[in-house]
Parts: C-alpha cells; sequence; structure tokens
C-alpha cells in the first residue's frame, strides 16, 4: 500500500522526464489548446487530452507530432548532454553483397599492409574492412580522443600508439 507521503506516480517517462508533462509543457510554452494542438499534430483531440492525464502512452511517432506541432523536436543526449548525431551511411562501407558493415566496429579504407586479418593467411585484400580486437579498437579511440581533446587532456601523457605495442 503507498505511504501518503511517497509522490504521486508520474505514467511513463522519457528519460526521467514524464511523457504528461512534456506534453503539457510543450502546449502551453506554444500557447496551444488541445483542440489546436491535435488539428496541428493529425491527432485526435481525446489523444491529447488522454496523453497529458497520463492515461495513454503514446508512440514514438505520435509523441514526436505532439512536440512538433508546438514547434519543439525530440533529440538523443549523451550524459553530459550533448546532442547525438547519427552515423551516416556511405556506400562504400558496404561488402561486395551490399551488406553493412557492422556499426560498432572502425572501418578502414584502403587497409595498409598488417591491418587487415587475412594479411597473415597470404590472401588478398579488400577494398575496406574494419579492426576486430576490441583491445585495439579502445587504444586507438583513447588516441583519438587525446588528439582530438587536446584542451581537456592538455596534462596527461598521450595514450601508447598501437604500433608501439608490437
Amino acid at each position: 500500500m503507498a505511504s501518503a507521503l511517497d509522490p504521486p506516480p508520474t505514467g511513463p517517462t522519457v528519460g526521467q522526464f514524464p511523457i504528461a508533462g512534456l506534453v503539457r509543457k510543450a502546449r502551453r510554452l506554444a500557447g496551444l489548446g488541445q483542440r489546436q494542438m491535435a488539428r496541428f499534430a493529425k491527432v485526435a483531440p481525446s489523444t491529447v487530452g488522454r496523453v497529458e492525464t497520463g492515461e495513454m502512452t503514446p508512440s514514438l511517432a505520435v509523441l514526436e507530432r505532439l512536440l512538433g506541432a508546438a514547434g519543439l523536436y525530440l533529440a538523443v543526449v549523451d550524459p553530459d548532454g550533448r546532442v547525438i548525431q547519427p552515423m551516416a551511411d556511405w556506400d562504400d562501407t558496404r561488402d561486395g553483397a551490399g551488406r553493412r558493415y557492422p556499426s560498432h566496429l572502425d572501418t578502414i579504407l584502403d587497409p595498409e599492409p598488417g591491418e587487415w586479418w587475412g594479411d597473415i593467411y597470404g590472401l588478398a585484400r579488400p577494398p575496406e574492412t574494419f579492426h576486430r580486437c576490441p583491445i585495439d579498437r579502445e587504444a586507438r579511440r583513447r588516441r583519438s580522443q587525446w588528439e582530438v581533446r587536446v584542451a581537456q587532456h592538455r596534462h596527461l601523457p598521450p595514450p601508447k600508439d598501437m604500433r608501439e605495442r608490437y
């Protein structure tokens, strides 16, 4: 049984924010009534009311339309509040069968000798490949971050270069 001191249930959330509160705030910022917001978002007026009371959890598409009616956008941010941009999809990062290389691996275009796992077997090198070893990938990312974020890492020694390990 809930205590009288417990906060009231907020319903569905986006991160730590209740969806009902986000939609109400968006409507207030835009100065729209529920009917106006519903018309701009192309949903039924009862949908806006049910979302605002927490009675209904909207789909992502409906939530996006409701916020869009108020001139707002959904965004993905990291823990520091920076907006995350989507990965680009290039045609030259696909294999001969048209399959996309895994997004969690760093793509190497025109690999140099020794960068591809098949080099030790004498196989012909492809025009693109990726680093499979997670330890090597993380070391490369640390080095890249150190080089790019100079002000942040000014007082730290540079991470070891991958070529120095061997």
